[in-house]
């Protein structure tokens, strides 16, 4: 009888762990990081999860085109994201740089369709 119980928790250990395998982070690419590092985005913002701001997935998911997200960096529009505190206008991104941040994001969106 005890055999079933120990059955059980280890089944249910073995589906947390492949659960938590499952939430990996989602991997940023050395020059972006580098940008996003430099810039200081991630203070407010991760790839995967919302910390301030909301998740570079969620902006994915807007379906912005790289020219948009680069006008939004220049000039955040906070009606777009309710809920979210106003982000400061980031003027001081290169544009290069701010294209190669969009890029990364919208990424995002075409990787998550691929997986599934």
């Amino acid at each position: 009888m005890k055999k079933i119980p120990l059955l059980i928790a280890g089944l249910l250990l073995v589906s947390i762990s492949t659960m938590a395998q499952d939430k990996k982070p989602t991997a940023i690419p050395a020059d972006v990081e580098k940008l996003l590092t430099q810039y200081a985005c991630l203070a407010c913002h991760k790839a995967d999860a919302k910390v301030i701001g909301p998740a570079y997935a969620e902006v994915a998911k807007k379906k912005y085109t790289d020219a948009q997200i680069v006008e939004l960096i220049y000039t955040p529009k906070p009606a777009n994201w309710p809920g979210f505190p106003p982000m400061a206008p980031m003027k001081h991104v290169p544009k290069d740089d701010a294209l190669k941040i969009a890029g990364w994001i919208n990424s995002l969106a075409s990787s998550k369709k691929q997986k599934i």
